[in-house]
């Protein structure tokens, strides 16, 4: 019988350069290590992080980054980045109403605005501002009560009027007879990010610090022996661990059982579509919250359009013929020249909502459990935030001060961070 062989360590990506791609140039580019690894299971972690969408993955990386903690794992029931990460419609911004929300989405935006950067990786990020539509009398007096909260929390944005928005987007048409444009709430850092790359740039730099990915490893089951975490039953075998963090947006409420504890949260499905793409014709975000509808223009030339969620609770990740008519037909009042476009493609991602429609960062009944749900229509904005605040629980014990109003004591204590007032709808 031949003797086995060792392992041989696969080739890390190493720095990217200019330099890098003259030198790789040399060999036509076969040389590249791969971006991240794929190792097999330990028996054990510090931590293990289940889910490597864009939470779980800023997560890992910002313990190892801030912490010094790189004995993790990071487990994947699919593949990575998708789930929400790459279903979403990349829109980012900070104007939340609320100081805790603002405070913890703008650290996500000054986090986005260097992390390409940071991590090493284009992230794409693309500040090209966002207006956020008033559309009824109610809506004025709302996003001129959240610009004056923005201005004393720090938080960059301005009221502006219909005439301003015209001239930032020209092909807007501001005369609806049902829902003209009265103005809108703009913010000149908001923008859009490549939501591939964002969870491609944080998988390569925890990889690089040598912390394990391990795609279409399903956690089955969790051990909480005594009141405290011991490990997880996996579909690739039994892993320990000291500390255990549930990133998994949708899907946190299964997790929650196996571990004996309930979230209060529900999941729904929240669908969007792109047209076919055109030449350059909008290089700003609009939410036009009235009539339920957000659109970008992606780099491809695709319009970006979103819309609501399910009314019914729901795990399916497809799109359906009734949120396609119901989205694209009040968003043509305002974009007519949408009516135009042929759809090319439709989805949808699995959001989980609290009552109060503002995230959960929190420890939890069982010792060495943590959680990070709850992100509802806003995950993909917040995910460097998310994952700062995060690594600071799990390394801590205890919340630091962006998450601390976050924690799932809020809902017994009525301390609810009602974020739907800000937004103006449902979620």
């Amino acid at each position: 019988m031949t003797p086995s062989r060792p392992p041989v360590p696969e080739r890390r990506s190493g720095r990217y350069s200019v330099f890098a791609i003259a030198r790789q140039a040399m060999s036509l580019h076969s040389d590249w290590g791969r971006a991240w690894g794929s190792p097999q299971p330990r028996d054990r972690y510090k931590v293990v992080v289940v889910g490597a969408g864009g939470h779980g993955l800023a997560t890992a990386y910002y313990l190892g980054k801030n912490f010094g903690i790189t004995d993790i794992a990071i487990l994947e029931k699919g593949w990575l980045g998708g789930g929400n990460t790459g279903r979403n419609t990349t829109i980012i911004r900070s104007n939340y109403l609320q100081d805790p929300s603002a405070a913890i989405y703008n650290k996500s935006l000054q986090l986005y605005e260097t992390l390409s950067q940071d991590l090493n990786y284009n992230v794409m990020f693309s500040p090209r501002g966002l207006i956020m539509l008033a559309q009824t009398e109610h809506e004025v007096r709302g996003y001129k009560r959240t610009a004056i909260a923005n201005h004393l929390q720090g938080v960059s944005t301005r009221w502006i009027d219909a005439a301003e928005v015209k001239r930032l987007v020209p092909i807007m048409n501001i005369d609806g007879p049902r829902y003209p444009v009265l103005g809108g709430l703009y913010q000149e850092r908001g923008g859009t990010a490549r939501h591939d790359a964002v969870a491609w740039g944080y998988a390569r730099a925890c990889s690089n610090m040598g912390m394990h990915i391990l795609q279409n490893c399903e956690v089955t089951g969790i051990d909480t022996t005594g009141g405290q975490v011991r490990g997880v039953t996996t579909t690739r075998g039994t892993i320990g661990c000291d500390k255990l963090a549930i990133v998994v947006a949708g899907h946190s409420s299964v997790l929650a059982e196996m571990a004996g504890f309930r979230l209060p949260i529900e999941s729904l499905a929240l669908q969007a579509l792109v047209s076919e793409p055109i030449k350059p014709c909008m290089d700003v975000v609009v939410m036009a919250n009235t009539v339920h509808g957000y659109l970008s223009q992606s780099d491809k030339g695709e319009m970006v359009i979103g819309g609501g969620t399910d009314g019914f609770v729901n795990y399916t990740q497809r799109g359906s013929w009734h949120h396609v008519q119901e989205t694209v037909r009040a968003l043509i009042e305002t974009f007519p020249m949408l009516s135009r476009l042929k759809m090319l493609r439709q989805w949808g991602g699995i959001v989980d909502m609290t009552g109060d429609r503002s995230p959960i960062l929190s420890t939890t009944p069982v010792e060495g459990i943590f959680v990070n749900c709850g992100w509802g229509t806003g995950g993909f904005k917040a995910i460097p935030g998310s994952g700062w605040a995060m690594a600071e629980l799990v390394a801590k014990g205890a919340p630091g001060p962006l998450a601390a109003a976050f924690g799932l004591n809020r809902f017994a204590e009525g301390r609810f961070i009602d974020e739907s007032v800000a937004a103006g709808v449902a979620h």
